[in-house]
Order: C-alpha cells, then structure tokens, then sequence
C-alpha cells in the first residue's frame, strides 16, 4: 500500500489517509439526500425521476469513481452528482413542459460525457488550465457557490418571488419594475419549512465555527432531529414491512436512455447544450477543487495532476448517466480530507467506500427533510465563497470580467451563462487594454476560440 500510494514520499500514513477518507466523506455525504430531492424535484417525482433509483444512482457514481481517482490518479479528490449540474438538469426538465424527459436528458449526459473523453485525450480540456486567468478560475467558484445558495434559499421558501412580471409590460422595462415593490420576498417565517431551514443554517454554523469534523452531515442529521419534534419527519418509512435495507439494483435508470426521443427533440441542440454547460462546469469545479486543497499553488505539478483528473472527470460524467444520474464530478469538500493530511488516492479509496456503504442507508437518507438539505446548500455556496479574496479586484481587466461571471451565475440561474458572459468580457477588455498600451494581459488563443463559439451558441442556439 505505501507502495502504490506512495505514503511516506508525500509525508502520510495509512491512518492519516483513513481519517481524510472519512472526513471527506462526512463532509460531503449530504449529497446523498440532495441529489434525489433536486431531481426528483423534491421527492414530488415530478421530473419523472424516482427518489431510490437517484440514490442508488448517487451512491454508486460516487463510489466507483471516487475509488477510480484513487487507483488511477493517486489524488485525494472525490465524485459525486455535482451540485448546480443536477438543479440545471432538472430545471431543463421542469420547463420543457413534458417535450423533454429524464431519459433523453440522461443521453444527452452520457454523449456529452464522450465528448469529455475525446476532448481530454486530444489535452483541450487541460489548456483551459492555461488559458483561463487565475481570478476568472476563482470567480467560477464563487458563481457556483451563489449559484448553490439561491437554490437552497429558493426551494426552503426562505426566498419567493413576489410578483409575476405582467404579460402587458416587457419584465425588464422600468414602468413594471415600478409596478411592484421587490421582485424577492422573505418567506413566512411561520412556515415549517423556513424556520427548518433556519434552524438548520445556524446548527451548521455552529459546528463549522467550533471546527467539527463533518459539521455539514452533522447538521443535517440535527437538523432532521429538530424536524421530527416538528412534525416534519415520519419515522415510520422505517417499521413499514414494505421497506427494504438492502438495495435493489433493479431500479436503476441504465436501461431507459432514450436516444430515438434525443433525436426527435433535435440532438445537436440538446447535447450542445449540455456539453457547454458541464465544459465550464466541470472545469470550474475541478479547479475550485485544487484551488480549495491547494494543489494549484505549484502551477506545473498541480497542472499535470489535475490533467490526469480529468479524464476520470470525463469517464464519470458517462459512467453517472449510466446509472442513472447527472453530470459526476469533483467535489470541492474534498479539500477537508485534504486539510485533515489527506495526501493520496487512499483518501479517496476511503471516501467511495463509505459511498457503496451508504447503498444500505437509503431509508434512513430519504427520511431528511428538504429544509434540511437547503440549509446545507446555502452553507456550502459560503465555503465556495472564499475564494473571492482570490480575485484581483484592483485590475479591472479581470475584475470586470470575474464580476460578471459571479452574479450572472446565480441571476440567471445558470453557471454557463456566467462563465461565457466573463470570458467574451475578459477577451475584449484585455484586448483593448493591450492594444491602448494600458496593459500587459495576453488572451490565450483558446480563450479567441471559446469567446467566437459563446456568441455562435447563443446568437444560433439561444440561451435555453
């Protein structure tokens, strides 16, 4: 094992890698509750979704490309559903109004995920490390986070929308902005579900300020107690004789891909669609990653990590559609394991075996209210949000661009149209600072490639 892992030449040990796994895992295992609610909208099945075939979807993604980070890549990182990824995959479901489904939603992933592989075989993926600016990678992180708190503000009614625009009135013209007094509300704090989710925010904050080991899956197990003595929680799923402890591999979604309805919906649409959002997605997760564990602080070695990542970024992104969920990928929590002297794949190896563990839990997970898993979201867009201090806000060149790119995400709802707003933004600023002699930014030529094909996706495609 010292061996394989290479211990004692990154300065760790068996036990210490064991405990980062575990770490890693608590961190992060509210995963296993949030993806099914995010995709089966909430437990209401609405997208179509099953709540158990998403969770043992999740479990096994996780698991199996966890462990291959470890054995292939020796990196202490961890996969699961991404978080944002799996609220846009739904999203893109709800409003499709029944024209698209969940298989060919799930198609589409698993096409796009080929796609990752061919892209990352031919080292385009890894240029975009080069290409990028250093503030633009941190913006990317901090939009996410926002991102991840406006979905768990919006769906435990903390926030609501107060008014529909009119359909007399454009929603962006001045008159119907006087028409109504804010657009957002506080939610009725004699809700259920908000004062949950409150409660939740401040046990999470708790913990996390005492320094408690898997404060966020700590928090929502406390959490979920306090909804019991609400009334929010049944506790008897768990003395039903029709539940089951051990899991049925028959619910999961590996048979139902429905390429023949992709290709009636308009393939090319579609799977560009969510090529281009998981492209910038995945890259801003994976380098958040590095950045939060620090392995970016040595640009090559930290480069040529993350590269070889990358393809299991890739494979995952196909292998999770595979079983019956939304883009894998890397998770940014993993940098605890790390801050708790996780150096190899062995923290990893750990971390997915707890996940194809978790496959024996589902009755327990499904019994954690949505309240619950909002708050954890909302407390880990704060996580994600330390890495604003990152950005150099003194150029303008980079901070108009990384600006943009943070509050498009989460105002929009969607981290593609950040990404791609910040990246057009940064290729002709820097461009006219260069020429005008006001500074010394060279645009990678890759960023000219992504910055032409944003506006062809947008001007030819749209914004869906």
């Amino acid at each position: 094992m010292d061996r394989f892992f290479r211990l004692k030449e990154n300065g760790t040990t068996v036990r210490t890698e064991i405990m980062a796994g575990l770490t890693t895992f608590m961190t992060m295992a509210y995963i296993l509750a949030v993806n099914p609610n995010i995709l089966s909208s909430f437990g209401t099945g609405a997208t179509g979704m099953d709540w158990e075939s998403v969770f043992l979807a999740t479990a096994i993604a996780a698991g199996v490309m966890t462990i291959a980070m470890g054995l292939f890549v020796n990196f202490p990182v961890a996969l699961a559903p991404g978080m944002g990824l799996n609220a846009y995959f739904a999203t893109v479901i709800l409003s499709s109004e029944g024209q698209f489904t969940y298989q060919m939603g799930l198609a589409a992933v698993f096409i796009s995920g080929l796609i990752f592989i061919v892209l990352t075989v031919t080292k385009v993926r890894q240029m975009l490390l080069v290409a990028v600016p250093d503030s633009l990678k941190h913006a990317i992180t901090v939009g996410i986070g926002l991102f991840i708190t406006i979905i768990g503000v919006k769906n435990s009614g903390i926030m609501t929308i107060a008014v529909e625009p009119s359909e007399d009135i454009p929603a962006h013209t001045f008159t119907n902005m006087l028409s109504f007094e804010t657009v957002l509300h506080m939610g009725s704090l004699t809700d259920p579900s908000v004062v949950l989710c409150i409660v939740g925010i401040v046990l999470i904050s708790i913990m996390m300020v005492l320094q408690v080991r898997g404060a966020i899956l700590f928090g929502i197990l406390l959490t979920t107690v306090v909804g019991y003595l609400m009334g929010q929680v049944n506790l008897g799923v768990l003395t039903d004789p029709d539940t089951t402890w051990v899991p049925d591999l028959t619910e999961l979604a590996f048979a139902e891909f429905d390429f023949e309805g992709l290709l009636n919906a308009g393939i090319i649409t579609v799977i560009l669609t969510f090529t281009f959002v998981e492209l910038f997605d995945t890259f801003g997760t994976l380098v958040g990653t590095a950045n939060r564990a620090g392995f970016m602080k040595n640009k090559q070695e930290g480069h040529k990590k993350v590269g070889k990542a990358m393809m299991v970024d890739a494979v995952a992104v196909s292998g999770g559609a595979l079983v019956g969920t939304s883009t894998v990928t890397a998770f940014v929590e993993s940098a605890a394991g790390v801050a708790q002297g996780g150096r190899t794949g062995l923290t990893a190896v750990t971390t997915g075996v707890c996940f194809l563990l978790a496959l024996f839990l589902a009755p327990i997970a499904a019994l954690v209210p949505g309240p619950a898993t909002a708050a954890a979201l909302i407390i880990v867009g704060v996580l994600m949000m330390q890495s604003v201090k990152e950005i150099d806000f003194q150029d303008l060149v980079v901070a108009i661009p990384a600006f943009f790119m943070i509050v498009i995400m989460p105002f929009t709802y969607n981290i593609a149209n950040g990404i791609s707003f910040g990246i057009v933004m940064y290729v002709i600023l820097a461009t006219v600072a260069r020429l005008s002699g006001r500074g010394e930014h060279k645009v990678h030529w890759l960023m000219w490639i992504l910055a032409a094909l944003i506006v062809l996706r947008y001007t030819m495609i749209g914004t869906e």
